[in-house]
């Protein structure tokens, strides 16, 4: 296993950090039975090839070697393996979800990337210094900085694409959390949806005897569902509260302003905020797919609305991000001019922007305020600060921004 893994100059690969030496050291100890060492090289490779979901020159390279670690039943934590492996193909699932991966588009994006990325500054050139490859990039027009970037993505998913048939196979692994990563990773190959589809709904209607198996099917369903094959219509009526989220997803995913009103109804229920659960989309946050799913279709936006707006004010970090900027597109299709008052602003607004500014905990990320959904604020011509918000909304300040 690995054999091959020095045949590579890493030293000639570039990562988050620069020169992609330490990545061999770091694939190696994934297989490692001391639990420390094992979560320390997952840190370097999350750091380092995937960093805050960018990936890099080495990442591509590094991607057979995780694949066969994968095929390994032996190799610990592998279902933490396969959850990489989608990141490192996709990045962040919030950017595409409620659909699949755009792979079609991106291709398109990517032309011309690979005499863009041949023309930069390569590093087995003597006088080779990082930050020319900054400076290049930096340097480009936007059209060619991104078919740069898009051509070294694409690398990177074509590497992870070459596994799909073992993580179809993944799919009757003895470990469910396995079966779970699996299930989720190939929901984002669509160019494979016509072999990863019905493999899929069979994972989805197994028993469904436990909670492990439940999760699942529930995963098996959407991943499904994102590549055109919905469920079984029986499924909508399940005794299981996950599988009926599940298989309302997926049912008006599939098909859309058709979906019937078992589905709608189910997912109004959850878009209102619900506990997390062991559901890889979205991170576990049911209610946020529930409504995104929902927000596509007009005939259902004004009930999706308020359905954010009573769930707002229960979440926080990512949920909240999600459900608020949900109700913002819907809101807001441009942002606030400078200046306008508050009473100018539509009455969906002024409700919108009411609930956001007695939401504290919309605000937050653990105990600190989130300096993204403050940007996601800025981005919509208002102000980032809750404070200055509800100034503006008791008409103690003129403008939705200072």
């Amino acid at each position: 296993m690995l054999e091959r893994l020095d045949d590579i100059d890493w030293s000639l690969l570039s990562h988050a950090y620069g020169a992609a030496d330490d990545v061999p050291g770091w694939i190696r100890e994934l297989a490692s039975g001391d639990d420390e060492v094992r979560i320390g090289a997952y840190q370097g490779l999350y750091a380092s090839i995937v960093h805050q979901g960018s990936r890099y020159e080495a990442t591509a390279h590094a991607a057979p070697f995780l694949l066969e670690l994968l095929a390994d039943e032996s190799v610990p934590d592998r279902a933490v393996l396969v959850e990489m492996l989608a990141v490192m193909a996709i990045g962040g699932d919030e950017a595409w979800l409620p659909g699949t991966f755009p792979v079609a588009l991106v291709r398109e994006q990517a032309r011309g990337g690979g005499a863009v990325r041949a023309a930069a500054p390569r590093a087995d050139h003597p006088d080779f210094d990082e930050e020319e490859v900054y400076r290049y990039v930096e340097g480009l027009s936007e059209q060619d900085r991104t078919r740069y970037h898009r051509h070294i993505e694409l690398d990177v998913y074509d590497a992870v694409r070459a596994g799909v048939p073992l993580l179809r196979e993944l799919l009757r692994d003895p470990d469910p959390a396995v079966r779970i990563r699996a299930a989720y990773a190939l929901a984002w190959f669509p160019e494979e949806a016509a072999s990863s589809g019905p493999v899929l709904l069979a994972a989805a209607t197994d028993a469904r005897d436990t909670f492990e198996q439940v999760r699942v099917s529930a995963t098996a369903l959407v991943a499904a569902s994102l590549l055109g094959h919905g469920p079984p219509a029986d499924l909508l009526a399940a005794p299981d509260r996950v599988t009926r989220w599940a298989a309302a997803v997926a049912t008006a995913l599939v098909d859309g302003e058709d979906a019937p009103d078992a589905a709608v109804t189910e997912l109004l229920g959850w878009a209102s905020g619900a506990p997390r659960d062991q559901i890889p989309f979205l991170d576990g946050n049911l209610a946020g797919l529930a409504g995104l799913v929902l927000e596509r279709s007009e005939r259902h936006a004004a009930r999706v609305f308020a359905a954010w707006l009573r769930g707002i004010p229960t979440v926080s970090g990512s949920d909240a991000l999600t459900m608020a900027g949900s109700a913002l597109r819907m809101a807001f299709p441009e942002p606030v001019p400078a200046g306008t008052a508050y009473g100018h602003l539509t009455q969906d607004q002024r409700r919108l922007l009411a609930v956001l500014a007695r939401s504290p905990r919309a605000w937050m990320l653990g105990e600190r305020r989130f300096g993204n959904f403050s940007l996601m604020m800025s981005d919509y011509g208002l102000s980032g600060s809750r404070e200055q918000l509800r100034a503006y909304v008791n008409g103690e300040v003129r403008s939705a921004r200072p």
